[in-house]
């Protein structure tokens, strides 16, 4: 038995060994908890070949730190959705909902008391990776920033992060691509967002919106308001009612 043949044996050896740690290095650390395993905290795919579970592990007395992860049906791959992710944006558990086509999964994510916004995933085969640079909510909430809306109730970026119970939500309609509303969308191409804040706790109260909704596309990261949205965007702006005398 020559030397060659034992080298290539023993490098034949390590790459199997090397295969089959990483086929089994991306799971959850015996550190976290893993949510309850009820249809209401683990999400498939339309296409049953992903289940995203929700695992939390201690961060202090009274919070937790919350990490998502995607496995292949047979619970051997597993994803880390939000790696690096303190109590800022993963203190809580999060809702998911997949586009019809499986591609594509938004996280609705609660980020304190009675404010939400949102994050988008790619998937590729069984990985995942963030579909946008910065959290979808963000996204909407620049455009907001945008739009001659946010003048006219006087609010300025500079004031975004004041924002009273800002919410960034997932409109129903996204697992049929909103053909139950009455649309002929391209599958999961777009996503129906709804935008709302109020005006608690303000000194001298400015007007505030609830449920002001945008489209977005997929496609090319852009929002975009249709036509017969604008009735409903109108009425979404509240206004103080004016002091007593």
């Amino acid at each position: 038995m020559s030397a060659s043949w034992l080298q290539k044996a023993g490098l034949i050896a390590l790459l199997g060994l090397a295969l089959v740690t990483t086929a089994h290095a991306d799971m959850p650390g015996s550190e976290l908890t893993r949510l309850n395993d009820d249809a209401d905290d683990t999400y498939t795919s339309p296409d049953g070949q992903i289940v995203i579970e929700q695992y939390w592990r201690k961060k202090a007395e009274y919070d937790r730190v919350w990490e998502f992860w995607a496995f292949d049906a047979k619970h051997e791959h597993g994803v880390l959705l939000n790696p690096g992710e303190d109590t800022n944006i993963a203190g809580y558990p999060a809702g998911f909902r997949f586009s019809p086509n499986s591609q594509w999964v938004v996280r609705m994510q609660k980020i304190g008391s009675g404010s939400q916004t949102l994050l988008l995933y790619r998937r590729n085969g069984f990985d995942f990776s963030p579909a946008t640079p910065k959290p979808l909510g963000e996204m909407a909430w620049d455009f907001f920033y945008s739009q001659p809306i946010s003048r006219k109730i006087h609010r300025m970026p500079k004031d975004r992060h004041s924002l009273n119970h800002a919410q960034v939500n997932l409109l129903q309609g996204v697992d049929d691509n909103y053909a139950s509303e009455g649309r002929t969308w391209p599958d999961s191409r777009y996503l129906l967002l709804s935008l709302s804040f109020d005006a608690q706790g303000e000194d001298h109260k400015l007007p505030w919106i609830e449920d002001w909704q945008i489209v977005f596309d997929i496609k090319t990261d852009k929002f975009w308001i249709p036509a017969d949205l604008a009735d409903n965007n109108a009425d979404a702006i509240n206004y103080p009612e004016p002091k007593r005398k």
